[in-house]
């Protein structure tokens, strides 16, 4: 279901567009981050063999905030 964000309330709007600049505020300032983090982590993959994916899992969990989880995570599966 799709619904035009014109028929919203100017208030509803404006906060759906904060949280918008806000999110890729954070992945703006965060990705070159999480893609040498994520580099780190494939990196390991030769020396860790059959145990790398529940290793990386691991190190990707220790992250915080959730949001940078998930980059890190994205940029790690488009690498490895």
């Amino acid at each position: 279901m799709s619904y035009n964000l014109a028929d919203l309330p100017k208030e509803q709007r404006q906060a759906i567009e904060d949280e918008k600049k806000q999110l890729f505020d954070f992945w703006h300032e965060n990705i070159d981050r999480a893609r040498a983090l994520a580099g780190r982590i494939v990196a390991e993959k030769g020396k860790r063999k059959g145990k790398w994916q529940e290793w990386a899992d691991e190190q990707i969990a220790q992250l915080e905030p959730a949001q940078f989880q998930n980059m890190v995570r994205r940029e790690v599966s488009k690498e490895g």
